[in-house]
């Protein structure tokens, strides 16, 4: 077999007139896992790299930003957002478009949906999980573990989480497999699952050849992936022996490069439907970005530094910008730290735990970054996200807060029990999650600080509701 042909092609885009569109690449994240936002990082850096849209910005469920604060952060009116998530279910169907403001619940038209959202035209695509190219980045990951596999000697294994809260999430895993099976690579191709029939632990009876090649349909490298998976299927690596049959266990695929492709794809697919009159706009700059850009560089010049949470930023006598921790100020033999890897490198406390919520009081020391008048802003989002948009609206009266009821009654699925907890169990957790953070939180009704730049805090973050729900739960203890 010829394995060049079995590689994804790499495509040029077609994508066009997006010099002043916003492009948010949406994800999981996790409130334990600093690595599970790897795969989103990356693929929104390359298209960045790429330059065909305004700006790229990223957003996740379980950590910062988040998707209650990502439009905030978004420069242009017409933005396109796509779910970097591998199939169509619960969370791409309800809890994204509900999370983004959006009025749409359910299965997406191919298209994907459109409206306004806060002054924004907001274009919301199907995951990148349901695009036929992803069958070749399947391809691709089973040539990287099983480079010789010869399709009358190989059975594929494509292996999904499954769940059964939504019917659809197994749709893009068994229409790749479909394609597969109708392209003749192997002698068998099976859709399996963790969590539903016909499950993965059942693979060497629904196989018969001598050696079967795993690939996990996962957006990320995570517990699953790297523990769960290996361990209760017995393999030791790569490559396991197993009752006299070779087993080739591949990377997932959501942490292929050729999935940046595959977004760009979506979005020229979905974009061809697209009214090009309805992206016209004489002012395509969101106002309220361009003034909070403008509050950001009159505080810069009106001192000699601004201190932002545990962050300050002074002026360099050459021009630019240098960003440290407040108590690395004027320290020699910190560690330079480039633009694009700062939120990386802010995500983590010196400990190394994992910082999912980014003005928790544990701002790591021991570095700087230089940067550009034209990039202090992004270097800001990138250690703090959000927090000058929303101080922005604060001090202009506009920033809605939602009390923790109405936060409550939004959540829905295993978080939807919060809306039962006690006062006494939000305040446990105000005061077990609160106490450590530099935002104001004022959907508790508390009055922000009188600080030069305030840190409101206008709704309970993921965190939170989470850390209630384990207390009502009687996963934690309650104090």
């Amino acid at each position: 077999m010829d394995k060049t042909s079995q590689q994804l092609e790499v495509v040029s885009t077609g994508v066009t007139d997006t010099a002043s569109r916003t492009l948010i690449v949406l994800g999981h994240g996790s409130h334990l896992n600093a690595d599970s936002a790897q795969a989103v990082r990356r693929h929104a850096q390359a298209v960045r790299e790429r330059g065909l849209f305004g700006e790229v910005l990223e957003a996740y469920w379980k950590e910062e930003p988040s998707l209650r604060q990502v439009l905030r952060l978004a420069r242009f009116r017409d933005v396109t957002v796509v779910p970097l998530f591998v199939s169509e279910g619960y969370f791409t169907n309800q809890v994204l478009p509900r999370e983004l403001g959006l009025s749409w619940r359910g299965p997406l038209p191919p298209q994907g949906v459109r409206e306004m959202v806060d002054g924004r035209q907001l274009h919301y695509t199907r995951p990148y999980g349901i695009h036929p190219a992803m069958s070749d980045v399947i391809l691709a990951r089973a040539a990287e573990v099983c480079p010789d596999w010869t399709p009358q000697d190989t059975a594929l294994v494509v292996l999904g989480h499954g769940t059964g809260r939504d019917p659809h999430s197994r749709e893009a895993i068994e229409q790749a497999a479909d394609r597969l099976r109708q392209g003749g690579h192997f002698a068998e191709v099976q859709a399996l699952y963790l969590d539903q029939e016909p499950n993965v632990a059942d693979w060497p009876s629904l196989t018969c050849a001598p050696t079967v090649v795993i690939v996990p349909f996962f957006a990320s490298e995570g517990w699953h992936t790297l523990e769960t998976i290996p361990a209760d299927l017995g393999l030791s690596g790569p490559v396991t022996r197993l009752g006299g049959r070779t087993v080739c266990y591949s990377r997932p695929v959501g942490t292929h490069p050729a999935v940046t492709e595959v977004v760009l794809r979506l979005v020229e697919d979905s974009a061809e439907t697209e009214d090009a009159a309805a992206r016209t706009d004489p002012a395509p700059i969101h106002p309220d970005w361009q003034a909070a850009g403008e509050t950001l560089a009159q505080a810069l010049t009106s001192g000699s530094g601004l201190r932002v949470g545990e962050l300050h930023i002074t002026p360099l006598p050459e021009g630019g910008f240098h960003l440290c921790h407040q108590d690395d100020a004027g320290r020699a033999g910190l560690r330079a730290v480039p633009l694009q890897d700062l939120s990386a490198w802010t995500g983590r406390s010196d400990e190394g735990h994992h910082r999912p919520i980014r003005t928790g009081r544990t701002l790591p020391r021991g570095w700087f970054a230089a940067v550009s008048a034209a990039e202090v802003r992004a270097a800001l989002h990138a250690v703090y996200p959000a927090v000058l948009e929303q101080a922005h609206l604060w001090q202009q009266g506009r920033l809605p807060v939602t009390p923790w009821p109405e936060t409550a009654t939004r959540q829905s699925g295993r978080y939807a029990r919060v809306r039962r907890a006690p006062p006494e169990q939000v305040a446990q957790a105000r005061h077990d999650l609160c106490s450590g953070c530099l935002r104001t939180p004022l959907w508790a009704g508390e009055p922000p600080a009188a600080d030069a730049f305030p840190l409101p805090c206008p709704e309970a973050c993921t965190l939170l509701v989470s850390h209630v729900r384990q207390l009502f739960s009687g996963e934690i203890a309650h104090a």
